[in-house]
This record gives C-alpha cells, structure tokens and sequence, in this order.
C-alpha cells in the first residue's frame, strides 16, 4: 500500500477526513486519508502518494508531485 498513488475525492486538510481513491486488488477502491505533515492539504483531483497505511481503511499521504 505504501508507495501507491491515487486521486484525492474528498478535500484533506488539518481537522477534516479526506478521500482518496486507490487501485487495489484489480479494482478501485476509497480510503480515508489525513495529510502526512499536519499542515498540508489537497484538494479534490490531486494526485497523492500513501506514506502509512493503517488497515483497513486509513491512509497518510503526501503530495505525488512536489
């Protein structure tokens, strides 16, 4: 799961839950996502990255794209 991109669908920022779909399991499927560093966030169609990964459905992501 780390190191997997994805598409954020849900705005993710400091004290919101965002949405970020995945490619997984021949299939695509939503994760809720938190930023990485506290202060980012990303707004719906941004191409991030997962850098955790907590089952079965929280990610930590960082910008795909500095």
């Amino acid at each position: 799961m780390v190191g997997r991109q994805g598409r954020v669908t849900g705005k993710i920022a400091t004290g919101l839950v965002g949405e970020v779909m995945l490619e997984v399991r021949g299939g695509v499927e939503a994760f809720y996502a938190y930023p990485t560093v506290p202060d980012e966030s990303f707004e719906e169609g941004q191409i991030v990255v997962v850098t955790e990964y907590h089952p079965p459905r929280t990610i930590y992501v960082t910008a795909a794209y500095g």
